[in-house]
């Protein structure tokens, strides 16, 4: 973590930041899906990204968004840290609402059930997180939410 706290965002800058990652993201799956993942499938310092397709909980749209993963076995581990702003991310409601979903990862797409790791759960995984992205850190010191963290497991896995 850096020396000094990070401080939570402001009303205004939590909206402009919205607007920034979402044209971010629509840029980086247009990318991903055009290579076939072979290109926008890293992030700063090489941190591992797919694309998760949920359901909207509200729209029942389907929605693509590029995401930083740890690869855990079959299992894929996401976090809900949207930054540190001080909301969860739209995709983990998404899922929350309809856990089923679909993970593409390089070319290879794939059916996944979701669910929210435990606190036991998410304390053996952090480290591991942080391992691959560690501005994760800051995220959480930056928020008073308790950044969610996802298991997605493929369907028809035991749970």
């Amino acid at each position: 973590m850096s020396e000094q706290q990070p401080r939570a965002f402001t009303p205004a800058q939590e909206r402009l930041g919205e607007v920034v990652v979402r044209a971010m993201s629509a840029a980086n799956t247009w990318i991903f899906r055009a290579s076939g993942g072979r290109l926008g499938n890293r992030f700063l310092r090489g941190a591992p990204v797919l694309l998760l397709t949920t359901v909207g909980a509200r729209s029942a749209h389907r929605r693509t968004t590029p995401l930083i993963y740890l690869a855990d076995g079959q299992d894929v581990v996401l976090v809900a840290s949207k930054g540190g702003m001080s909301r969860h991310p739209a995709w983990y409601h998404n899922l929350m609402k309809n856990p089923e979903a679909r993970v593409q990862i390089g070319a290879e797409s794939r059916g996944m059930n979701a669910r929210r790791a435990t606190d036991a759960e998410k304390a053996e995984l952090w480290p591991r997180l942080l391992e691959i992205y560690r501005d994760y850190e800051d995220y959480q010191a930056r928020t008073d939410r308790n950044i969610p963290v996802m298991i997605l497991s493929p369907i028809g896995a035991r749970g």
